[in-house]
């Protein structure tokens, strides 16, 4: 997980549109958001996989799961 950090950083700041500045602390708090989010996901995936008496996660495990966490962050 930890070599695809510089990657997400990059991505970050191609999304962002020309006329926004981004600051280095706000670039680290989008990462550190991304990443919990994406660790969350995990868990609740892993969970998700526990119920269904599955050794692995799936895909569809994650598909199920994703759909739940962002309508709990839109809010």
């Amino acid at each position: 997980m930890l070599n695809k950090a510089p990657k997400l950083k990059s991505i970050i700041k191609t999304k962002t549109k020309s006329n926004i500045n981004v600051k280095p602390t706000s670039e680290a708090m989008i990462e550190l958001l991304t990443l919990l989010f994406l660790s969350n996901l995990a868990e609740e995936a892993k969970t998700n996989a526990f119920e269904e008496k599955s050794a692995r996660i799936r895909a569809h495990n994650v598909k199920a799961v994703s759909k739940k966490m962002l309508k709990k962050a839109r809010g």
